[in-house]
């Protein structure tokens, strides 16, 4: 149990339930610095930030406080990949090869694979097997022999695995031989600009003040929750973590290269090096406002405060379940809509047209068409389960309200 610390923001008495659960994170989930946006009904309802965003300088979170999103960066990607759709620039139904030629030799399994396929996890590209460090993501044209070497680790189409690291080299080559420029410049401009958001796919050295510090579990943490939970957990967290250090496993691929990013050097976020990067699938970095107010624009059919992203047709393409079993390299039940995540009723929330991305440690932005909602979260003290408890009490809360 810690103190309360000071919430600042607003709340809507309405979602009263949200500032409770808020408030909670800190005095009984550990929470160190956090801000958590709701909007409903094309209106920001919730807005809050408390805690500190700089552990040894006793930085305190602000409303201005950007932190990394970690994997919440895919719902971006997908978002630019589907406004390309949206203007008739992408066929998800077309082969990549369509767009990329040497993506695949003619004739192989990987040449079948379509861009619909590759979003919803299916094309057996879940992971890179070459080596790479850090500089091979700073070089387009470094990087892409890699890419095109990589050979599906099973037949594309027959199963479902994360492609936890391999979804953004792969989207980010795919975007740039269609628009001609990178996934970060193009939402600069075209969703951050018009929608006023505070989100950044590589950051700008102005900015790098204002990120909050990356925070790891701690050696107590590690010794008593999650060396026990790898040994012996029976749950989600118990099977991937086993997975994680199983020679060969899909999930040791999926998420160790490159090492440098990996669990263990998880510190390397917090670098400058690393926020100036477009790292489309992880290196996302913003405030939880700003993936609210994309996510509501998207729950409100593609437009908000007079901002067309995409049309109606386009966004609801992705409210139904495009794939839905169980995943290989997570090791649990899951869904997938054209890069966006469909979670189980239980998790965030109740309704089946719901779509977003979480973030490892707890990060969240998620549209829910339904009800014309959006959530956003984010913050810095990572939770080393799958899916964080805080994030989970939170959406409970919102939902509570509504």
């Amino acid at each position: 149990m810690t103190s309360t610390p000071t919430i600042h923001g607003h709340c809507s008495p309405r979602f009263g339930a949200v500032a409770d659960a808020f408030t909670e994170g800190f005095t009984k989930r550990g929470e160190l610095g956090a801000s958590v946006s709701v909007w409903h009904l094309g209106s920001e309802v919730v807005k809050l930030w408390a805690g500190i965003a700089d552990p040894a300088s006793g930085r305190p979170w602000a409303e201005d406080t950007i932190g990394v999103a970690f994997s919440s960066t895919k719902g971006m990607t997908a978002l630019c990949l589907m406004m390309l759709a949206d203007r008739g620039e992408l066929d998800y139904d077309a082969r990549i090869t369509t767009y990329w030629p040497s993506f695949a030799e003619p004739g192989s399994t990987k040449a079948d694979i379509t861009v619909r396929c590759f979003l919803n996890h299916r094309s057996g590209l879940c992971a890179i097997e070459q080596p790479l460090g850090l500089a091979d993501f700073e070089d387009r044209e470094r990087l892409l022999p890699a890419l095109e070497a990589q050979q599906p680790l099973w037949e594309p189409g027959t199963r479902q695995g994360y492609h936890a690291v391999s979804f953004g080299p792969f989207m980010a080559e795919l975007f740039w031989r269609i628009a001609g420029e990178s996934i970060g410049s193009f939402f600069a401009r075209e969703v951050a600009g018009p929608l006023g958001v505070d989100f950044h796919i590589g950051l700008s050295e102005k900015d790098e003040r204002r990120v909050a510090t990356v925070v790891t579990a701690s050696m107590t943490q590690r010794l008593f929750k999650v060396i026990p939970t790898l040994i012996r957990g029976a749950g989600w967290d118990g099977r991937l973590f086993r997975a994680a250090i199983t020679a060969g496993s899909y999930t040791k691929l999926a998420l160790t290269n490159p090492a440098e990013l990996g669990v263990r050097h998880l510190d390397n976020f917090n670098t400058p090096r690393v926020h100036r990067m477009e790292l489309p699938w992880a290196g996302g970095i913003g405030t939880a406002s700003a993936l609210a107010r994309v996510y509501a624009t998207l729950a409100a059919g593609g437009t908000l405060d007079g901002v067309q992203l995409v049309r109606p047709e386009t966004v609801a393409a992705v409210h139904p379940r495009l794939t839905w079993q169980q995943d290989e390299v997570l090791h649990k039940t899951m869904g997938f809509s054209l890069g966006f995540v469909k979670e189980e009723p239980e998790i965030f929330s109740p309704n089946p047209d719901a779509f977003g991305h979480p973030g490892a440690g707890g990060v969240l932005g998620l549209a829910d068409p339904t009800e014309n909602l959006a959530i956003g979260y984010v913050m810095n003290r990572m939770d080393w389960r799958l899916r964080s408890p805080r994030t989970i009490e939170l959406c409970k809360a919102v939902y509570s309200c509504v």
